[in-house]
């Protein structure tokens, strides 16, 4: 089973300055998850196109729930390699991500493609699409259950630091200060989080119920 998400954004920014803020995301105030990045592989292709490798290290929080089933010496930074196809012919650039570390646990697979916005040729919208599984026997719905949920946090706090670099790219204020977006976006994403939690465990603790059920049963056969 794999949880599925589609998704739709729009940065009321041209094609062209999306692109260049694409790069320039990070470091930024919603982005303190992120703690690294690298370019492992850049090429431009014989029509044009500009293809890019890059190494993304992010932290790895999670419940305490979901803690109990990593080793105690397993690593807490998740790697995720992206790789990017710019077209900027045709005015698109589609991003491919995947976690390459922890994949027993959790696989979260992203494609977004960027592009001119069909009713003002001014903005850009990204189409966005997710695949989230486990392969955790017994628990697998639960951890899939979080991994969307963190993932949807992750979105909003993605979209925030893209119109951050945009606005500060193009001289432009913030409508709010700093502290003030920032705390609306940490509070939304805390929302988000407690949630899918609950969720997870009500999920985990079926699951556990429903084993040893299964282990009672067999012991009386």
């Amino acid at each position: 089973m794999v949880k599925y998400f589609l998704g739709h954004s729009l940065l009321r920014s041209s094609w062209d300055q999306v692109f260049a803020a694409f790069w320039q995301r990070y470091p930024n105030p919603y982005s303190t998850h992120v703690l690294t990045e690298d370019i492992v592989h850049r090429e431009v292709t014989p029509d044009q196109k500009l293809l890019s490798r890059r190494l993304l290290t992010k932290t790895n929080k999670m419940p305490r729930w979901a803690q109990r089933l990593f080793p105690a010496n397993a690593a807490h930074s998740v790697y995720i390699l992206e790789d990017s196809i710019v077209d900027p012919q045709n005015q698109t650039m589609t991003t491919f991500t995947w976690n390459i570390n922890h994949a027993r646990l959790m696989v979260v697979e992203e494609r977004c493609v960027h592009c001119v916005n069909s009713d003002n040729s001014s903005w850009t919208e990204i189409h966005r699409e997710a695949w989230v599984s486990s392969s955790l026997l017994g628990v697998s719905r639960a951890v899939q259950e979080f991994g969307l949920a963190q993932f949807k946090s992750n979105v909003t706090k993605s979209m925030k630091g893209f119109e951050y670099i945009l606005a500060k790219l193009q001289g432009e204020a913030p409508s709010k200060t700093l502290v003030e977006t920032a705390k609306e976006a940490k509070e939304k994403a805390k929302e988000t989080a407690l949630a899918a939690t609950e969720k997870a465990k009500d999920l985990a603790s079926k699951a556990a119920t429903k084993k040893q059920q299964q282990q009672q049963q067999q012991q009386f056969v």
